[in-house]
């Protein structure tokens, strides 16, 4: 078994690969889902001598069996959104600590330590359902915050543009995590200049709104909300770690997280670097799930190793967290 300590303490890429290639190993022969796949595929598990090499688990797997790598009896079961009638994954977490290790190791590689802001939540579609693996970290990280202005608004936007007008009135730093619909009615009914925040969209209509484009949801926000940047969190159900973006929709991983774009018609190639193609994501803190998920989205990835999301495959379900089709 891999420690956690080894996983959130990498440090360049070819300790990434030995880590991820260890992994791979471990999850191959504790994983009863992925061993019965990788069968399938015929993989020769001594073969695999790269990230590359490694077939990644189709994420639809997390709708229909049981995805884990341990005998522990989950601790939480993470579930994704959908809408009625439509199946949602399930991501049973058999050590939250692991997860909690994840997200603020993230969160203070990206933004610094949580006390240095006040923490909001405008994701009300998000409270009103359980198991929301975004909800049990934006909780987390009021929580951190140790500040008594930190807290979730469902649907009082006018108690949450009071909050933000006392923060600007006190120069204090803050981050506003809002579901896409939510942070737009903000934007539409409340005439703000919000000098001190920073605008985290998750992502989502939820049936709320029609759909348009990242790059125009964006123009809207900071058009209405007087921020210079929309920053974004790319996050899933099916995972433990999250990709950041602080601008123009680019992200950036942790280092325990990679990003591959496989080939659409190859879903075993890889294409080269600023070509579209589908999100393979390598996530080392899924030790107990799996580590290797092949996604439904469309993306390209740049030279210095962050990419930018395209939208989604043809037939697939839409993802609550930063699927918009541009």
């Amino acid at each position: 078994m891999i420690k956690s300590e080894k996983i959130f303490n990498i440090s360049s890429s070819s300790e990434f690969e030995k880590t991820a290639l260890q992994v791979f190993r471990f999850q191959a022969k504790n994983n009863i889902v992925y061993a019965k796949y990788l069968k399938y595929l015929k993989t020769d598990i001594n073969k695999i001598t790269k990230i590359t090499d490694i077939p990644f688990l189709p994420i639809e797997f997390f709708k229909t069996h049981k995805i884990v790598s341990t005998k522990k009896k989950e601790q939480l079961i993470f579930t994704s959104s959908g809408t009625t009638g439509m199946s949602t994954s399930k991501h049973y977490v058999a050590d939250l600590k692991l997860y909690e290790k994840s997200f603020n190791s993230a969160f203070e590689k990206f933004y610094g330590n949580p006390q240095n802001y006040c923490i909001l939540g405008l994701l009300p579609s998000y409270l009103e359902r359980e198991g929301s693996s975004l909800i049990y970290m934006v909780e987390s990280l009021i929580k951190h915050s140790k500040n008594s202005q930190s807290g979730f608004y469902l649907n009082n936007l006018n108690e949450l543009v009071k909050t933000l007008e006392a923060l600007e009135k006190t120069n204090r730093k803050y981050i506003l995590f809002g579901v896409t619909y939510a942070l737009l009615d903000l934007a539409e009914n409340y005439n703000l200049t919000l000098n001190n925040a920073i605008i985290m969209e998750t992502g989502g209509m939820k049936g709320k709104r029609k759909e348009i484009s990242k790059q125009e949801m964006h123009k809207i926000l900071i058009n209405k909300l007087g921020v210079k940047t929309i920053h974004s969190e790319y996050g899933m159900t099916e995972l433990l770690s999250q990709a950041y973006s602080k601008g123009e929709g680019i992200y950036t991983t942790p280092d325990w997280m990679k990003v591959l774009i496989r080939d659409i018609y190859d879903p075993f190639a890889y294409v080269e670097t600023a070509k579209s193609g589908g999100i393979n994501i390598i996530d080392l803190a899924n030790i107990n799930s799996c580590s290797f998920i092949e996604t439904k989205d469309l993306g390209k990835q740049f030279d210095n190793g962050s990419f930018t999301i395209l939208g989604r495959f043809d037939n697939s379900d839409i993802r609550g967290c930063n699927l918009l089709v541009q």
